[in-house]
């Protein structure tokens, strides 16, 4: 549960990067970055809830 904060942060700001550098090689602003942030935290919000279900699951279990 500790590397939920981590996830929650990781995943917009690699969109963030990878939008950006877009960005610059397409002039394309601020679209690339808006995407890539957008995708960003909806990949974290995705892998938070496996993450929460997984603990579910051991908890379930024990």
């Amino acid at each position: 549960m500790t590397a939920i904060p981590f996830v929650l942060l990781v995943g917009p700001a690699l969109g963030y990067y990878l939008g950006a550098a877009l960005d610059r090689r397409w002039a394309a602003a601020p679209w690339g970055m808006g995407i890539g942030i957008l995708l960003g935290l909806l990949s974290s919000a995705r892998v938070t809830v496996q993450l929460i279900q997984q603990a579910r699951d051991l908890d379930v279990h024990d």
